[in-house]
């Protein structure tokens, strides 16, 4: 699903423009954002987690070259699912009949 599809099905579920739904979707996103830039999190209970974690210095092989390389200490966004969502998507796997 890509963004303008997402700000549909938001508009259509509540009932609002697609104009304000693009508004509170941009809102909601910048407000995660800034939240994990401050180094918080944001929880939605049910749904997940969003929190940062750091990466610490290490040394890395190229593929291909055997190459050794230094990689820099990083921050990396991290989403922890929440229990209803993952049992909502398991049972959704279910319903589609779909093997890997």
């Amino acid at each position: 699903m890509k963004k303008a599809e997402f700000i549909q099905a938001v508009a259509e579920k509540a009932g609002l423009s697609k104009k304000d739904s693009l508004k509170a979707v941009d809102a909601a996103l910048e407000t995660i954002k800034e939240a994990l830039t401050a180094g918080g999190s944001v929880s939605f209970i049910g749904f997940g987690t969003f929190s940062t974690a750091d990466r610490a210095a290490r040394k890395a092989r190229v593929p291909g070259t055997k190459k050794v390389i230094d990689v820099p200490a990083s921050k990396a966004v991290k989403f922890k699912v929440g229990k209803k969502l993952k049992e909502a998507v398991v049972a959704g796997a279910g319903k589609k009949g779909k093997k890997k």
